[in-house]
């Protein structure tokens, strides 16, 4: 099968010939039709947070396709031919304290899909059958991959915030997760503040229902949303620390801030006075559980949001990769429509243990 494998994280992804994977205990092959392009894939080929893959992986935790072959095992009621998504969290260990109390994304014993454990950049991936979740039928499957992910982790950041319909809530980053962020605010009813230093993500955000703009590379994110009266919810998404320093100096008095973006720079500074003194909360939002991936789908069945996306071949991927990283990418996500397998594709013995 064709994979986009990651050698080294010096290296561009290199487009291989690799064995099919076969589905052990309790997991299902699933032949993927469509994978979204995250920053944390970026993040991952490039090596850049404190805990990073092994060399040579997969990446890819937006994988959506139909279940080809099951292993041995509990199927937990799946089907050959269904169609499912594997998410970020590719298996918890069911049974700790997290697990048991409808925390899994926290369980200590996690293997992450396209990153400790290889993802949907491929013809095929294995995914636990516990951990994936069906796609209802009436999702395009090059909707459902960014939802996997971008829509699932922001859904739960909004879930988590608090957030009321009176609200003010800016999202600090308007690119794959914000444009979905803002989407899920508004349907509580809340007014969303979109801030972004790219005009075309910010076009993005307006259509989805953003109520205010800000262009942070031309006018001070603060000053902007203290002149609405500071936000009673600030989620942050983006990839520089600077824009969460700026999402906590935004907050009204008793607001929140949900950290949400993984930058490569590992800290930021915030002012205990002010945070004392204001009454502000701190929270940190890891993806969602299987549950709020449901309803995430459960939402876009019913038409109540759109994901802003555009198409790429796998062979594409690096070039995908610089578009999002020089913000020229057309859409705020990039989704891979998985190609039929070319005799052009480039063997590399190396790769047989991907």
């Amino acid at each position: 099968m064709r994979a986009a494998v990651v050698h080294a994280f010096d290296q561009p992804l290199s487009i291989d010939e690799v064995p099919t994977p076969t589905p052990g205990t309790d997991q299902v092959l699933v032949r993927i039709e469509a994978s979204g392009l995250c920053h944390t894939d970026i993040h991952a080929a490039r090596g850049e947070w404190p805990v990073k893959p092994a060399p040579p992986f997969i990446p890819g935790h937006e994988g959506v396709g139909r279940i080809e072959q099951l292993g041995a095992g509990n199927m937990h009621g799946l089907e050959a031919g269904m169609r499912v998504a594997i998410p970020w969290l590719g298996y918890a260990c069911g049974s700790c304290r997290y697990c048991n109390s409808g925390r899994e994304t926290l369980c200590p014993e996690q293997q992450n899909t396209g990153y400790s454990i290889n993802g949907g950049f491929a013809d095929y991936a294995l995914g636990y059958a516990r951990h994936v979740v069906r796609v209802p039928e009436a999702i395009d499957p090059l909707d459902a991959a960014p939802l996997t992910c971008a829509g699932v982790t922001t859904y739960k950041a909004v879930k988590v915030s608090g957030a009321r319909s009176s609200d003010v809530v800016a999202v600090f980053g308007a690119g794959g997760l914000g444009h979905l962020a803002i989407q899920y605010a508004r349907i509580l009813g809340a007014e969303v503040v979109a801030v972004d230093v790219n005009n075309q993500r910010l076009h993005s955000a307006q259509a989805v229902g953003a109520t205010h703009l800000v262009n942070a590379a031309e006018q001070d994110p603060v000053a902007a949303i203290e002149r609405l009266g500071g936000a009673d919810v600030a989620i942050s998404t983006a990839v520089n620390p600077s824009a969460f320093e700026q999402a906590h100096r935004s907050l009204a008095r008793g607001g929140t801030l949900v950290c949400v973006g993984l930058p490569a720079h590992n800290e930021m500074q915030l002012p205990i006075f002010e945070t004392v003194l204001g009454g502000l909360t701190l929270k940190g939002s890891i993806v969602g559980t299987h549950r709020d991936l449901e309803e995430v789908f459960a939402l876009h069945a019913r038409g109540l949001t759109r994901v802003e996306r555009a198409e790429r071949d796998l062979e594409d991927v690096n070039e995908a990769i610089a578009q999002v990283l020089d913000g020229t990418a057309e859409s705020p996500r990039l989704v891979f429509r998985m190609q039929p397998q070319v005799s052009t594709v480039t063997t590399a013995t190396a790769t047989a243990s991907v």
